[in-house]
C-alpha cells in the first residue's frame, strides 16, 4: 500500500471565517496556522501547499492572558545603527491590532518559500466585517 501524496494541480481551496471576539490570541492563531497549511484534510502533504484560506475578523478583541499586555515586547529594527523599536502588546494591540494577529500566525508557519505562500492566503480585520462575501466563507468555531 502507498501513501497518497497529493499534486497542487488537485488542491480544492475552501474559504473559513474565525472570529476572535473574545478568544486567546495563541488560539485563534493556531486554529489559522492549522488550516493554512491544511492539516485539517485528510489529504494533507507535507510539501504542497494544500491549506485553506482563512479570514480573522474582530482582531482588536483577541485577548491575551497572564501579564502579557504588559511584559510581551514586539521588536522591529530598521536595519539602521540605533534602529530598533520597541513595543508592548498593549500598544499593538490598541493601534496595530492586524499585525499583532497577523505575526502570531505567521511565527507558527514554516519559515520557508512554502511558508511565506500559505501566508498569503490569510486575511486579518479589526472589526467585524470582511469583503469576501462572495467567495461564500465558512464560519469556523474554536474550542
Amino acid at each position: 500500500m502507498t501513501s497518497y501524496m497529493q499534486k497542487k494541480e488537485t488542491v480544492e481551496r475552501k474559504w473559513y471565517v474565525i472570529d476572535a471576539d473574545g478568544q486567546v490570541l495563541g488560539r485563534v492563531a493556531a486554529k489559522a496556522a492549522h488550516v493554512l497549511r491544511g492539516k485539517h484534510k485528510p489529504t494533507y502533504t507535507p510539501h504542497i501547499d494544500c491549506g485553506d484560506n482563512v479570514i480573522i475578523i474582530n482582531a482588536e478583541k483577541a485577548v491575551l492572558t497572564g501579564n502579557k499586555l504588559e511584559d510581551k515586547k514586539y521588536y522591529n529594527h530598521s536595519m539602521y545603527p540605533g534602529g530598533l523599536r520597541v513595543r508592548t502588546a498593549k500598544v499593538m494591540k490598541e493601534s496595530y491590532p492586524v499585525e499583532m494577529v497577523e505575526r502570531a500566525v505567521k511565527g507558527m508557519l514554516p519559515h520557508t518559500r512554502l511558508g511565506r505562500q500559505m501566508y498569503k492566503k490569510l486575511f486579518v480585520y479589526a472589526g467585524g466585517s470582511h469583503p469576501h462575501m462572495a467567495q461564500k466563507p465558512e464560519i469556523m468555531e474554536i474550542k
